[in-house]
């Protein structure tokens, strides 16, 4: 955690209910640590979803941390498994990424449709699939 760079997710949920999630897709730190230690932050102060996490809550939330691979293009829906691949959709400068094995995101479809919603690209657009795969530490 130390001596390697990564995008990191940090999700958070109370009561089995997401509570925010922050992550990036590329390092923005000196390691994979602080990568942590800003996107924890971030996902209980800045997630645009939530209003902040209170001191009050901190015993009943629950950590999650992806530490994303490098991402690889994809030039074929066949190419895509939910469950195993999160997906960064790209046209321009907007992007819209889903983590891999999210609850309720049982296909590539879905998956697809839910990150192009996030990005704002519309699916008749000419638009870039990436895949990456996460070690998720719960």
């Amino acid at each position: 955690m130390l001596n390697r760079r990564s995008g990191v997710f940090v999700t958070l949920k109370r009561d089995g209910q997401l509570r925010g999630c922050i992550g990036t897709i590329a390092p923005t730190q000196a390691n994979i640590a602080e990568e942590i230690i800003q996107n924890a932050i971030s996902a209980g102060t800045k997630d645009p979803r939530f209003y902040p996490v209170t001191e009050d809550e901190l015993p009943y939330i629950e950590y999650s941390v992806d530490v994303l691979e490098e991402p690889e293009p994809v030039d074929s829906i066949e190419h895509l498994d939910a469950k195993k691949y999160g997906i960064i959709v790209k046209k321009g400068l907007r992007r819209g990424v889903l983590l891999p094995n999210l609850e309720g995101v049982d296909t590539p479809e879905e998956q697809l449709a839910i990150a192009l919603s996030k990005a704002g690209i519309e699916p008749h657009e000419n638009y870039k699939v990436e895949r990456f795969k996460v070690i998720r530490h719960e």
